[in-house]
């Protein structure tokens, strides 16, 4: 694979307004999701679109949405439903301890599956931001497991040609998110059992999690080629800053792109990014424009050379080789 052929999609929220705790109304001007699928396709990389599910799409304006998209001549790489931005999520989705709120969970993943398919997208995005604790007693954790993985599989059973894909990430909402590491997710996975569940990489919460990101996806494909869907994006690792790709672990991002390139992933560089006081078109730009360049930088360090010095653990020359490639 050449770096011309990777497919881009993006979150259509990075060309959004984006709020934080201190400006609720965002930094920009809020548009409606067909003036975020309008923005899209002013990129002339980007082929994808992320929609959230109840925000961007739901029952009502499923034909409409589905109309756009074609006619704008992308594709629905992920629906992401939406198990946490309300208040009765709280204190859990999957794992809430109350049953209502559990079926409640449960039945608005399905319905972004639902969608999905509708939409022919085959990736839905589990992430169980709200599915943790906060306080020292204030979990029962074997139980959080039992429900999260009952309900997964659940969810799983309902539409087997659609995959689920896990995002982890270790903290926020919560202090401390149940599904917070590589190794979880796998744990996670392996219980469920089903063909369709597998898992998402985002660079971020890798780093997050003090993971390296290379490491984790090729674990992902190491322990039964469960590496799904990716998320582009970058942070100083305290906080998900959800900045432009390769602005900071540049050198990380190179050797990702390499171990992509290696297992064989042919799926999509999804960006998911919150430019919150830079225009979105404009970060989701450099963000492409920064993965396909380290991408043909791979070409001319020679990934032969690359894999020799890997299976050498020769880190001079590891250094060596990427110094000579980007400074001479």
């Amino acid at each position: 694979m050449n770096a011309d052929s990777l497919k881009f999609s993006a979150n259509i929220n990075t060309f959004n307004a984006c709020a934080d705790r201190y400006v609720l109304d965002g930094y920009g001007e809020r548009r409606t999701t067909e003036q975020l699928i309008e923005a899209s396709t002013r990129l002339k990389e980007l082929s994808g679109i992320e929609l959230v599910g109840k925000w961007h799409v739901n029952d009502d304006n499923l034909d409409a949405i589905r109309s756009q998209v074609s006619d704008a001549g992308l594709e629905v790489t992920c629906v992401t439903p939406d198990i946490w931005a309300s208040g009765k999520w709280g204190k859990g989705s999957f794992s809430s301890s109350d049953p209502a709120v559990r079926k409640d969970a449960i039945q608005t993943v399905k319905n972004s599956m639902d969608w999905a398919k509708a939409l022919d997208c085959t990736v839905v995005d589990l992430w169980f931001g709200q599915d943790g604790y906060d306080y020292p007693f204030a979990a029962d954790y074997p139980a959080q497991w039992d429900r999260i993985i009952e309900g997964t599989r659940e969810c799983a059973e309902h539409l087997p040609e659609v995959n689920l894909v896990i995002e982890y990430k270790p903290k926020e909402p919560r202090t401390h998110c149940t599904i917070s590491t590589v190794g979880k997710t796998l744990l996670l996975i392996e219980k469920v059992n089903r063909p369709n569940v597998g898992a998402m990489v985002d660079i971020g919460h890798v780093l997050e999690a003090y993971e390296h990101p290379a490491e984790s996806l090729a674990l992902l494909h190491y322990f039964g080629d469960k590496l799904m869907y990716m998320h582009f994006n970058d942070n100083w690792r305290h906080w998900d800053d959800d900045m432009t790709a390769g602005s900071v672990h540049t050198i990380e991002l190179l050797e990702t792109l390499y171990w992509l390139d290696r297992i064989g992933y042919d799926g999509w560089y999804a960006l998911d990014i919150f430019p919150y006081r830079e225009d979105g078109i404009e970060a989701a730009t450099e963000s492409i424009h920064w993965i396909q360049g380290l991408y043909r930088l791979l070409d001319t360090m020679g990934r032969e050379r690359i894999g020799k010095i890997v299976s050498e653990n020769d880190s001079m020359a590891a250094s060596r080789i990427i110094r000579e490639a980007l400074i001479g």
